[in-house]
């Protein structure tokens, strides 16, 4: 019998519970908090100790911390290399602020500008913020459900049925919000700028390396840009754009925009097709040469590598925390168990609410459901779920989940079924392996 361990991963969950800023970093309050820090130091708080030596850059040469040496560690804590240059970016912060409030933001797109964007979580802010470009959603979640190497339509119709079946629409809506998605995502004239933004989760890095293969095919307006980032200074945990203040995105538009680059469409590409031909080994290739053009790419590739079955007891990751905290914690509510694995377990958060209930119905289906259910009638949210003998032993490494007989899923372009092989990977060796 196996040791209950977490699986080791080249991603790791967070030091602490995350909390969700939106990055309206206030310098007063960062002053006091440096203030506070320098106090603790001279009394010779642990804690304050340990602070100071993971941020300080002369911390072993220190013997009796100043002032500056406080506000250092807080500037270096919140992803600035120095206390100016926070206060530079606190005061730009504050004018954003003040210039949205008045109402006298300057130009900075267009109404000739087109903004892409895989959700509708930044629209508002946008707006706020006083970008005057058109705003166009694409939100197909490759990240689940099937993604065939087949042609267009064939393409919109399969993931359209996913997506009915999945997330409680149905497939006439689905069906209709796919195609016209798609078609909006090919015809640009009118417009002057397209701008793509994107963070570095697996939901995002999959939908940007599809929009980089398809755009290469059309008539683009003259500028053609990218936001994408996996960190924004002042947000210690930040997991996404739609977390930010409408001062943080006209930070991004005026410090993380840039040209979408030949590299970054061949990588695009590159990835685009291995995920669809469900060429696993090539993507790990790919996310092991960490994706320079594109370096928010490696890590979504290796942690949606993470969703196919485990050598080690055929769960994928997300099925694996999801008992994990089951075990730690007791019965709890669907709602509460998505809280904890997206601030506390998971690695690099993907998944929506609904995404997440279908990974629980998936996971409830098999001929031996791995937790229980107080009352299977109540909304998934509520419905009080406990960890059975069934889910212990797939913990302990005693089962392997595949031999339960869960229905059909699919990663990328591989069908994960019950009665065949299916490749893997392999938490102890950080690898693919091609069929177990």
């Amino acid at each position: 019998m196996s040791e209950n361990t977490s699986p080791n991963t080249a991603l790791s969950a967070p030091r602490q519970k995350r909390r969700y800023f939106h990055g309206r970093l206030n310098f007063e309050q960062q002053k006091k908090q440096a203030k506070e820090l320098l106090k603790s130091l001279r009394k010779g708080d642990a804690a304050a100790a340990a602070r100071f030596a993971a941020h300080h850059p002369q911390s072993t040469a220190k013997t009796t911390p100043q002032l500056a040496d406080a506000q250092s560690v807080i500037a270096r804590e919140n992803g600035f290399t120095s206390w100016p240059k926070m206060k530079a970016h606190c005061d730009a912060l504050a004018l954003a602020k003040k210039q949205i409030e008045s109402g006298t933001v300057p130009a900075r797109d267009t109404p000739r500008t087109v903004h892409i964007r895989c959700g509708s979580d930044i629209k508002h802010g946008l707006d706020i913020a006083g970008f005057k470009g058109a705003f166009l959603e694409f939100a197909d979640p490759y990240c689940q459900g099937p993604v065939p190497d087949l042609p267009l339509p064939e393409f919109l119709e399969i993931r359209a049925a996913f997506i009915s079946q999945s997330y409680d629409i149905t497939l006439k809506d689905a069906l209709a919000r796919q195609q016209k998605e798609y078609a909006a995502i090919t015809a640009f004239s009118g417009y002057d700028q397209l701008v793509l933004w994107f963070e570095h989760d697996a939901y995002d890095q999959f939908i940007l390396a599809f929009l980089l293969e398809t755009l290469a095919a059309v008539k683009l307006p003259e500028k053609y840009e990218i936001i994408c980032v996996d960190n924004v200074p002042g947000v210690p945990d930040f997991v996404g754009l739609g977390q930010l203040s409408p001062e943080a995105l006209q930070y991004l538009w005026e410090h993380e925009r840039r040209p979408v680059t030949a590299e970054m469409t061949a990588l695009g590409k590159k990835v685009w097709q291995a995920y669809r031909k469900a060429d696993f080994e090539t993507l790990h290739r790919i996310a092991q040469n960490t994706t320079p053009a594109i370096p928010q790419m490696a890590g979504a590739i290796l942690r949606q590598l993470m969703e196919l079955p485990s050598a080690q007891n055929g769960l994928s990751l997300t099925q694996q925390l999801t008992l994990e905290i089951l075990a730690e914690h007791g019965t709890l509510k669907g709602g509460r168990l998505f809280g904890i694995l997206t601030t506390e377990k998971e690695p690099l958060p993907f998944l929506g609410d609904l995404m997440f209930r279908d990974v629980l119905d998936h996971m409830m289906q098999a001929e031996q459901p791995l937790f229980d259910s107080t009352d299977k009638t109540a909304p998934w949210h509520e419905q009080e779920l406990r960890l059975n003998e069934t889910g212990k032993k797939l913990l302990q490494n005693d089962l392997d989940f595949l031999a339960l007989s869960p229905p059909p899923r699919w990663v990328g372009g591989c069908e994960i079924r019950a009665d065949q092989p299916c490749p893997r990977w392999d938490h102890e060796e950080q690898g693919i392996i091609t069929t177990v």
